[in-house]
């Protein structure tokens, strides 16, 4: 199967100074596309990345992820978007 799903991983809740509630990263296919994101931790792109990766190939549809880096607590619902 090829890439053909875009992923948005939206944050649903944030303890962290990075992220607000609503805020999203983009991909298509492996690409993130930096006009329509928001900021891109590196911690947080490591966490979900798994799971953006399934769901570009048709395996998962909605998860919530969460970033493991120390007590910030942010997590990402992750979907797929036209």
């Amino acid at each position: 199967m090829d890439d053909k799903y875009k992923i948005k991983a939206e944050v649903i809740e944030s303890h962290c100074d990075n992220y607000q509630i609503g805020d999203a990263i983009y991909f298509d296919g492996t690409v993130i596309d930096k006009e329509k994101s928001a900021n891109l931790c590196a911690c947080a792109i490591s966490a979900i990345f798994p799971f953006v990766f399934a769901s570009r190939k048709g395996v998962l549809w909605e998860n919530v992820v969460q970033c493991p880096d120390c007590e910030e607590h942010v997590k990402f619902q992750i979907k797929v978007y036209e």
